[in-house]
């Protein structure tokens, strides 16, 4: 079962706009500098139930609320995927208008790459395409820029996933500016 360490509700630091952000526990990278240590255990913080799932669901609801972001830890490690899933296609099905931002040290390339079983499973085209926009990359300190938008380190991408997905090749989120 899937673990969290952290549900920011009203969080503006994550993506555009007032957003709730889930920080899922467990991530395998173990970046230099990483601003979350605490989230890379797999068994800190609490059980992800489907009563929290309702939680996170129903503060997305306020119009003022611009979506969800994904970050931990590491979303898109292959045992928090399973967890990860069934939220986002929930969300996209019931509030279409929602963003789902996606935050992975993992590279676009990496988690569409079927045979890399670090990162790609069963769920992980269905999280993908339901996904918005996914800030890929590890964190890399001697890369650290604190004048970016949305990004801790300018090796990451902001990626427009809609169109990348229908293009087969990586494009660029407007965030990118």
């Amino acid at each position: 079962m899937m673990k969290y360490s952290e549900i920011k509700y009203f969080d503006i630091a994550n993506g555009p706009g007032v957003r709730t952000s889930l920080f899922v526990s467990g991530c395998t990278h173990h970046c230099k500098g990483c601003f979350n240590e605490m989230a890379w255990d797999f068994n800190a913080g609490l059980e992800y139930t489907t009563e929290v799932e309702g939680e996170i669901i129903s503060s997305l609801s306020p119009s003022f609320i611009a979506g969800l972001t994904l970050l931990g830890g590491e979303p898109m490690e292959v045992r928090n995927q399973e967890g990860i899933v069934g939220l986002v296609k929930k969300i996209k099905n019931e509030m279409p208008d929602k963003t789902i931002w996606l935050f992975s040290g993992y590279t676009f390339e990496e988690l569409l790459d079927s045979a890399n079983s670090r990162c790609h499973c069963e769920c992980t085209m269905e999280i993908l395409e339901n996904t918005d926009v996914l800030v890929d990359g590890k964190f890399v300190l001697e890369l650290k820029d604190l004048s970016l938008k949305f990004r801790g380190s300018s090796n990451q991408r902001i990626i427009d996933m809609k169109r990348s997905i229908a293009e087969n090749k990586v494009v660029l989120s407007e965030y990118m500016n």
